[in-house]
């Protein structure tokens, strides 16, 4: 019985958990403690120096009554209030500064961490997935990182301890009244702004997704603009792009509302603690209990603890969206490794490599079998070609023998060992593949070249293009090996694309080889000395040709034909053509096909 295959979860299916999200950033801060420990000293310093402001001014307005000395002792606090505004905002600069290699640092170390896993994530995944929608969220991840390591740290924190220290302050110095309108009107504030935002965090994530949706269909129409155009397509495409538009604007908006109703109610609640609290010292001054120093002190704590209060709100919504960001860029790292080394893998080292199929059945789904009992060898240095019909599971032989998928039973093996024994990485570094559909990164010829072996120099690089019969078309080039190809190689025909993959795996010089339709956007005249190239290069490899023109692989040793995901029929091309038939009924077809084409 064929075992379930594993699927990609959606990051969406992943419980939301502000805990986790924490404890999983924690270990990339710590990296850094001993300057996140000076940051906190000096966060502490930066708080007492600001607390101690307005007791600074309530001396220096007492001090300014007639009956005292109001030009020595006032002069003396006016400096020290000069110098501790000066203290509290110079410590909070290098609070900031110190800290800004943990913040940045971490941020690194975790959008490494998610594009290495995601390399290292399977063929299913990539499939199931849509590359604009991961790369928004692995943006708006790192960007969350930032904003909650800085109001986190800087704003919540600074806050609590400015809260403790007022407190005590008018605990110790003043009426019990005093200190109990200050925290009851804090925590109003804090009950009303955590209940109205829990409501408000809804509506911010499904105006997330609703982004991310709209970016995907952006980013897929763009990718894909040739098909738009030669279908005409492009006012469907906008109307596709305009109606999740449209469903983001009403949840922005409805965003926006609810914001305003929880600014409102923030204000009111202010309003109310700061009336309160001035009546109690205005009453005081009045009664003499309190001096006009006291009201001043009175007040400038409540703009101190209120302004970042007034803050706080924000802060906390950018704090819960930073967290809902950052739990879809960490739910891309709890996403299953389908293929994964063995504990006690081994190392590939090998320049004559026999390739196995024994028994290997396989379906991309449960219910979609692809393959069905192949079994064949490959020979070192030995060609085998796989002809059939679209469908009949042919490169899907060859995603297997890179291992992108693992076998559903059967084994595949490389001089008897199978891969799942192997590291991947020496697996990969012994296999170089020609793919039908040839895909280049947006950069210079040369860099697409000079991928197949990153520390190749530039005549092994020139050379591997002379090999695929590119050079002289590079060399017509205005910028020559510089040329950009374009998003996928769009600039260059699919010839050309098709040619620089050919010097890309020459240039890699692997023991085996993969053409899986190696020159099938060639023209007939490059076709030829292409196959004769490929043909030298063949020579004493391990060569797989996956072919659909079978003129192309009459020279193979083998010859298998596979229709429905087995193996129907196999040997030489002499052979197969005696034996009359599906390889001597598509030869026949396509030899009447040639015959039939017209002479340009």
């Amino acid at each position: 019985m064929t075992p379930p295959l594993p699927k990609a979860t959606p990051t969406s299916e992943f419980p939301r958990n502000d805990w986790k999200t924490l404890r999983t950033l924690l270990p990339y801060v710590w990296q850094y403690r001993m300057r996140v420990i000076l940051a906190l000293s000096l966060l502490v310093l930066a708080k007492f120096a600001n607390v101690a402001v307005p007791v600074v001014l309530k001396g220096i307005v007492d001090g300014l009554d007639p009956k005292s000395s109001p030009l020595v002792v006032p002069l003396a606090l006016i400096f020290s209030y000069g110098a501790l505004r000066l203290a509290a905002t110079a410590l909070g600069e290098l609070r900031d500064a110190i800290f800004a290699k943990v913040a940045q640092g971490a941020i690194r170390r975790v959008a490494l961490k998610v594009f290495e896993h995601l390399h290292r994530l399977s063929l299913r995944f990539h499939i199931n997935r849509q590359t604009g929608g991961v790369t928004r969220d692995i943006e708006r991840g790192s960007r969350g990182i930032s904003t909650l390591l800085n109001f986190m740290l800087f704003n919540i924190l600074p806050t609590l301890v400015e809260i403790a220290l007022v407190t005590a302050i008018l605990v110790a110095q003043y009426d019990w009244r005093f200190a109990g309108v200050t925290l009851l009107t804090i925590a109003v504030y804090i009950a009303f702004t955590l209940g109205v935002t829990e409501w408000r965090t809804k509506t911010r994530r499904a105006m997330n997704e609703l982004d991310t949706k709209a970016n995907v269909k952006a980013v897929d129409s763009l990718i894909n603009f040739e098909t738009v155009k030669y279908f005409g397509n492009e006012r469907y495409e906008s109307n596709r792009y305009d109606e999740s538009l449209g469903k983001w604007e009403q949840a922005a908006i409805k965003n926006e509302v609810s914001l305003a109703i929880l600014n409102t109610g923030q204000a009111a609640v202010i309003a109310s603690g700061v009336t309160a609290l001035v009546w109690l010292a205005a009453d005081g001054v009045a009664k003499g209990t309190m001096t006009l120093g006291d009201l001043v002190l009175v007040n400038g704590f409540l703009l101190q603890l209120y302004s970042p209060l007034n803050f706080l709100g924000m802060v906390y919504r950018e704090i819960k969206q930073a967290l809902t960001d950052m739990e879809k860029m960490f739910s891309l790292l709890a996403q299953n490794t389908e293929i994964q080394d063995a504990a006690d893998a081994q190392t590939l080292k090998t320049q004559a490599a026999t390739i196995r199929f024994d028994a290997v059945d396989f379906g991309y789904e449960t219910n979609r079998q692809i393959l069905r009992g192949v079994d064949f060898e490959v020979p070192a240095g030995k060609t085998v070609a796989v002809v059939g019909a679209s469908g009949a599971g042919k490169s899907t032989l060859s995603r297997l023998l890179f291992r992108f998928y693992d076998v559903s039973s059967g084994r595949i093996t490389i001089n008897g060992v199978d891969l799942r024994a192997l590291t991947q990485a020496s697996l990969r570094a012994h296999i170089g593949i020609v793919p039908q559909d040839t895909v280049l990164f947006n950069d210079s010829i040369y860099y697409n070249i000079a991928y197949g072996n990153t520390g190749a120099s530039r005549d092994e690089v020139i050379e591997a293009a002379r090999s695929a019969h590119i050079y002289d078309f590079i060399q017509s080039l205005p910028d020559g090996f510089d040329t950009v190809v374009g998003e996928r190689g769009l600039k260059l025909s699919g010839g050309e694309k098709q040619r620089v993959a050919i010097a890309r795996t020459i240039l890699k010089n692997p023991p085996i080889l993969i053409f899986d339709e190696a020159t099938s956007a060639l023209d007939s005249k490059t076709e030829k000395a292409i196959q004769a190239e490929l043909v030298t290069i063949s020579a004493n490899r391990t060569t797989l040709v996956i072919a659909h023109r079978l003129s192309t692989i009459v020279e193979a040793d083998l010859i298998l034909v596979m229709e429905g995901g087995r193996v129907i029929e196999r040997g030489t091309h002499r052979e197969l053509l005696d034996l009359n038939g599906q390889y001597a009924r598509m030869w026949a077809l396509q030899q009447q096909t040639s015959a039939e084409e017209p002479v340009v």
